[in-house]
């Protein structure tokens, strides 16, 4: 959520700032956002001076009646304007609850460093690492390795539950299972990460704090009866750890890695990536989170981008971090990096992790802050996360990029302990 006083105060910066992500509704929204305060503003200011005019003539009706004299006018006049500050305060109620509404629908103010641009055209590549694989076959898609390995089955899982999911047998659910048993211990052992398991289950403040709610309930899978969903990411419960808490600025950075499946209703995806392990309805995800003081923030999510990459340095396999322009972050995020890994089917590179700096907009909703000491004022935390990595695109890029001409998969040395020391995938 933004900060209503700097809208108040910083209402052309801020409309400039939110211009750059290119969606008209946004200026409609912050508009009537910056009309309502002002209305809300001016309320407050009537309400205030009619409880000053009721205390004078209370205090007048005090004077007066022990001296006999009639104050029976004064007692009118005195409920009159009760009645009015009590008519006042009901709209100001309303139109604090308008306001709060349009808030939430608000995104986050793109960080200053973010390239400005209208989609993921204007994006720009920060760095590549490691090369292409070069075949001297024409390779496969991961869907297709999978079906003739026996280790991918869409069809059948497609019978159980519809499209958009998948089963895994034998060596093909070992490597997922390999997969996040080397993510957790590379984050936990070597990057500093405390592994949490958390629910998969989310209420509705949980995700009204991560932005999700209330813009983007259609993307959710909603239990009925309850107030529960089923999480997108990780990034929801782990970020409510700390809901309505208050931290201590010496135990800042808390960096946080978690391993769940994700449930995702994919909405307005439909015809992109039906095929494969890309856009699945359930997937799982390693999951990193950091709660960072303001001044580090940009630097964690460096570190965050850093973590994320060399878990595929480690796989050998090649990828590219690229910064997202404001036209093409998140909701939430202020500051996004991508990192894309090569896809030897598409000849090009795909999204495989994308690390955010959130800044103090999911704080703000979910009330997460700390103290510098203990006379300091509160301030609200910066709150990072980032894919480390997503699962099942994973394996889709190491069944592609280490495929043999015989229809086998090499399996990266790093994954090898994880599997009993399996070496290769063989039809």
């Amino acid at each position: 959520m933004l900060d209503l006083k700097y809208i108040q105060e910083n209402y052309e910066e801020a409309r400039k700032r939110l211009a750059t992500r290119h969606q008209p509704q946004i200026l409609d929204d912050l508009d009537e956002v910056y009309h309502l305060s002002e209305e809300l503003k001016s309320e407050i200011q009537q309400i205030q001076a009619l409880r000053e005019k009721r205390n004078r003539l209370s205090d007048e009706v005090k004077k007066l009646k022990p001296q006999g004299v009639d104050v029976s006018a004064l007692i009118e006049k005195s409920r009159k304007v009760g009645q009015e500050i009590a008519a006042l305060e009901k709209e100001s109620r309303e139109l604090e609850a308008r306001l709060n509404a349009l808030l939430l629908r608000l995104p986050n103010l793109p960080h200053e460093s973010v390239p400005v641009g209208s989609s993921s055209d204007d994006n720009v590549v920060v760095r590549v690492v490691g090369q292409p694989p070069s075949f001297v076959f024409q390779p496969l898609p991961h869907w297709d390795i999978g079906r003739n390995l026996g280790i991918l089955d869409f069809e059948r899982a497609a019978k159980i539950t519809g499209s958009r999911f998948a089963l895994y047998f034998g060596a093909g659910a070992r490597l997922e299972r390999a997969l996040i048993n080397f993510m957790l211990d590379l984050h936990t052992k070597e990057h500093g990460f405390q592994e949490v398991l958390p629910p998969f289950i989310a209420n509705e403040a949980s995700l009204t704090g991560t932005g999700n709610l209330p813009k983007f309930a259609e993307d959710l899978f909603k239990l009925e009866g309850y107030d529960w969903y089923l999480i997108p990411t990780a990034e929801v419960p782990l970020t409510n750890i700390y809901r309505n808490e208050m931290l201590e600025a010496e135990n800042l950075p808390c960096r946080f890695v978690a391993c769940t499946p994700c449930f995702r209703s994919e909405a307005g995806s439909y015809g992109k990536d039906i095929r494969g392990l890309i856009r699945q309805h359930q997937f799982n995800k390693v999951e990193m989170m950091i709660f960072s003081l303001p001044e580090n923030s940009l630097e964690e999510l460096e570190y965050m981008t850093r973590c994320a990459g060399r878990v595929l340095e480690k796989l050998g396999l090649a990828y590219r971090v690229v910064a997202l322009c404001t036209g093409d972050m998140g909701f939430a995020s202020g500051k996004t990096y991508d990192l894309e890994v090569w896809m030897p089917s598409r000849n090009g590179y795909m999204e495989i992790s994308s690390c955010s700096d959130c800044f103090d907009f999911q704080a703000r909703r979910a009330q997460i802050r700390f103290k510098r000491d203990q006379k300091a004022k509160p301030e609200f935390v910066h709150t990072l996360n980032g894919s480390g990595l997503a699962v099942g695109r994973t394996v889709s890029a190491i069944l592609e990029n280490y495929q043999q001409k015989d229809g086998s998969v090499v399996i990266p040395e790093a994954l090898r302990p994880y599997m009993d020391g399996l070496e290769v995938i063989r039809p």
